[in-house]
């Protein structure tokens, strides 16, 4: 996450969006054979997909979806669509908000990702009808692709008044304001409903959303990570278009679980957020935190084979309690703090492919005719564990 510059609800200016490739707005739809060449294809995983070069923001998440033989990549305010070659196949353009990290619903098919609206105080799940996605360049608002719900929970948290003078001080990080010190929203991944009596519920998976955390070292407050569960099945009754004039509020009236996760302050809180149906375990990448008594490890890991613990959220400026869920002890071991941890890429783009292989994202840039470009590449890793760097890259 970064902050998103420019007008809250404004439109793109005209032409922001440049392809790379020959694809145009407008091309044909693929044929019957192409897609199933992609089919054919999709169990076998490329060591590496490239996302192209647009003129956008930097790449936020990936999502991937093997049986139909696509991967997503989102720019911050523009989503592409590619195959597995990293063809482009589709792009949706004139995103406002802040896009962020993505995972595939495999129940419906569609693509779920982090959306913003800080100034006006929306967060939101977009929910992307990705096989609707045919083209170069559709059109976010009225392709009827993006539906969008509205988190409450979520503008409760980015604007309470913390220290009690009556007025929001802002999308700042230098304010005891914000709870837990929330910035908004950014990691998303579908895994299990976590039952707060014991470990899972079988058989369910529900989405979970991360907080983005300001960084802030004079505070004691905003030393976990947040994560939110929502079940997703009912959802449709909530889904609005994607905001374009005034935002809307439709959405969920509460959490279904809501989780803490300590590992120190962090530079915007969960970046790439992953579950690992392999081991179970909660993948958190992360920019690295500055405060001295934490370790600022950049990859955190929660314990999926723990029960959530209920108790006391240390450094709130009233007592508060929570349902806690530790981090895996294992990786890198900070003593002083008891914070366990990686350095890791994953930033960018983190997918598990749930049998020990990931993909880990590249953020670049490439100057094309004078124009800088933001770009992309997906790299294929297995997971070692082995410290300080728990992934070694696969090559084909």
């Amino acid at each position: 996450m970064r902050p998103f510059v420019g007008g809250v609800l404004t439109a793109l200016a005209a032409g922001t969006l440049v392809a790379q490739g020959a694809l145009a707005a407008g091309a044909a739809e693929p044929s019957a054979s192409a897609a199933a060449d992609r089919s054919a294809k999709a169990r076998h995983l490329p060591a590496e997909i490239r996302g192209g070069a647009w003129k956008a923001g930097h790449v936020q998440g990936v999502a991937v979806d093997r049986r139909k033989g696509f991967m997503y990549f989102s720019f911050t305010n523009l989503l592409v669509k590619t195959d597995l070659r990293g063809d482009p196949v589709g792009s949706v353009s004139g995103f406002t908000g802040h896009l962020g990290d993505l995972d595939l619903n495999e129940k419906d098919g569609r693509v779920y990702g982090s959306l913003e609206y800080k100034a006006a105080k929306a967060f939101y799940i977009a929910v992307l009808d990705v096989d609707r996605i045919d083209r170069m360049d559709m059109d976010a608002h009225t392709s009827d692709v993006v539906s969008t719900v509205h988190l409450q929970e979520v503008v409760d948290d980015y604007t309470a008044d913390m220290d009690g003078d009556g007025k929001f001080d802002g999308d700042t990080a230098n304010t005891p304001d914000h709870r837990y010190g929330c910035s908004g929203i950014d990691g998303v991944t579908f895994g299990p409903e976590l039952d707060r009596g014991g470990r899972a519920k079988a058989g369910k998976d529900v989405l979970t959303v991360a907080y983005g955390i300001y960084s802030n070292v004079k505070r004691q407050d905003n030393d976990h990570q947040v994560l939110l569960q929502y079940d997703v099945a009912k959802w449709r009754t909530y889904e609005r278009p994607l905001p374009e004039s005034a935002p809307h509020t439709s959405g969920p009236p509460r959490v279904d679980g809501k989780y803490f996760v300590r590992t120190g302050n962090t530079r915007y809180g969960v970046q790439n957020l992953e579950y690992d149906a392999h081991t179970g375990n909660w993948l958190m990448a992360v920019y690295k935190g500055a405060k001295p008594q934490f370790p600022n490890y950049s990859l955190f890991v929660a314990d999926g084979s723990k029960r959530p613990a209920y108790g006391r959220i240390t450094g709130q400026p009233e007592p508060t309690s929570g349902w806690h869920l530790p981090l895996l002890r294992q990786g890198l071991h900070h003593a002083p703090s008891g914070v366990y941890g990686w350095e890791s890429s994953g930033q960018y783009g983190l997918v598990s492919l749930d049998d020990g292989r990931f993909y880990l994202t590249e953020a670049g840039t490439v100057v094309e005719d004078g124009v800088t470009k933001q770009t992309a590449r997906a790299v294929l890793h297995r997971w070692t564990g082995l410290p300080p760097t728990p992934f070694t890259p696969i090559a084909d």
